[in-house]
């Protein structure tokens, strides 16, 4: 754990930029896998145990989540880029200034999110055309899961400020207990072990709850007892107050990151309306198929979080050519690892599939031809989001956002509905790779020839 000493403190501006990528990327892209395979084990319980009904359920749950989870999630981004360029030009207690602040807003943003989930959850499921057949069980266990939402927020936050400041080791050693509990207590309280009361799909929810919360508590811990750099200290309270030039910043830059996050899950969310009016199964197919495809997205989403930490600190140092370099190297990264596992699922695709689909009925095969148009598109995705993240390391927000919401508002999702309704549910899965080729051209483009270096995090 890096101390107060300048000379332990995270430093990515120096050494062989592939070797530094990697093991920085490595514990982001194995607490990935973590969070996923968590995920995937609570499915197959859910999925194998309280059935097709219940998977379904918690699919249109974890959508709503991820819709809500991205209306802050730019205001973290904000603050890890601000964070990270101070560190990267020495400047730390600029850097706690930025923790300070955006402590203080995450934390008022996420108690709001999450009663605003809790209330309106049967409303949004209402909008998301969830069928009735799966309704009841979801709006139990996303009431539930947003009542945790304020922990789970802060949580990530500590992470991502962490990984900002070039600490990607502490982050995932906390995710491994959260894990380990969430899994650990899903079937204890979906089934009712031991002096535990059985709760079904309740029961799945309240484990995660529980294991966020204890992992939280335990990482502040941690933190303040091993005196890490950027902690508020008790003679830095006055830190936690509103900084009016950098909360200015957050919502400036935040807000459309925010806003290019919510793009995506809302559209998320428009392909769920759609695939919801095919049926229970199509649903379950393609909740089961999203957790295959979260796996082929993890290179993609670990590379993409080390190059936004490491071309910030760069570019607070001024280091522009290390910056360039990073992103290509981030992108054949990228491909040969999204790749590989693409080429693995597709050898074990129905085998995959059946670890959360009963193996009767339609859904495996549904799920089947999902993967088989989709998975290999996705690495095109991780190349967007490589590039993405070094532009966005600069405060550079805009032109990202309008690309993402042409991408997937203008052209996937009227033409999943297309290709659905003109020639039948296996056509709707090409409108992936059609928009993510676009949207790969635009951010390469923008890249290459925008003004994207000459944006500023803080201006005046």
């Amino acid at each position: 754990m890096e101390q107060t000493k300048g000379k332990s403190r995270p430093n990515l501006t120096e050494g062989p930029i592939a070797k530094t990528l990697f093991f920085f990327s490595l514990p982001i892209l194995m607490g990935n896998v973590l969070q996923s395979l968590n995920g995937s084990i609570n499915s197959i319980w859910v999925g194998k145990f309280l059935g097709e009904q219940a998977l379904a359920a918690t699919s249109n749950a974890h959508i709503i989540l991820f819709f809500l989870l991205s209306s802050i999630f730019g205001i973290g981004m904000a603050a890890t880029i601000l964070v990270g360029q101070r560190v990267g030009a020495g400047d730390v207690p600029g850097a706690k200034q930025v923790v300070g602040t955006s402590a203080l807003f995450f934390a008022l943003l996420s108690i709001i999110v999450g009663a605003f989930g809790f209330v309106f959850s049967s409303f949004i499921l209402d909008v998301m055309n969830t069928p009735a057949d799966v309704k009841p069980l979801a709006v139990t266990y996303t009431k539930i899961i947003f009542a945790g939402v304020p922990f789970m927020f802060i949580y990530n936050y500590v992470m991502t400020i962490l990984r900002g400041s070039g600490d990607s080791k502490t982050p995932f050693y906390f995710l491994i207990v959260s894990v380990v509990l969430d899994i650990v207590l899903n079937p204890i309280l979906i089934f009712g072990w031991g002096p535990f009361p059985k709760m079904d799909i309740a029961g799945s929810a309240f484990a995660t709850f529980i294991a966020q919360f204890i992992s939280l508590a335990a990482l502040l811990i941690y933190l303040y007892k091993k005196e890490y750099f950027l902690r508020i200290k008790r003679s830095e309270l006055h830190l936690l107050r509103a900084d009016w030039v950098i909360l200015k910043s957050l919502i400036q830059k935040g807000i459309p990151m925010g806003l290019q996050m919510m793009v995506v899950s809302s559209s998320v969310l428009g392909l769920f309306n759609i695939i919801n009016t095919y049926g229970s199964e199509a649903a379950a197919a393609f909740g089961a198929a999203s957790q295959l495809s979260n796996y082929v997205q993890m290179p993609a989403m670990a590379i993409g979080g080390a190059v936004t930490s490491m071309a910030a600190q760069n570019i607070g140092a001024g280091l522009w050519d290390r910056v360039h370099r990073i992103t290509w190297i981030g992108v054949m990264f990228n491909v040969i690892l999204t790749g590989a596992i693409v080429g693995i699922i597709h050898i074990f695709n129905r085998e995959a599939l059946l670890l959360f689909l009963p193996a009767t009925g339609q859904a495996v095969d549904i799920g089947i031809q999902i993967n088989n148009v989709t998975l290999w598109s996705f690495i095109l995705f991780g190349i967007m989001f490589v590039v993405g993240g070094v532009v966005r390391s600069t405060g550079a927000v805009m032109v990202p956002l309008l690309i993402t919401f042409i991408v997937l508002w203008i052209v996937r999702t009227p033409l999943a509905y297309y290709l659905g309704k003109a020639y039948g549910l296996d056509a709707l899965w090409w409108s992936f790779p059609i928009s993510f080729a676009i949207a790969v051209a635009g951010n390469v483009l923008y890249y290459l020839f925008g003004n994207w270096k000459e944006v500023k995090m803080v201006r005046g």
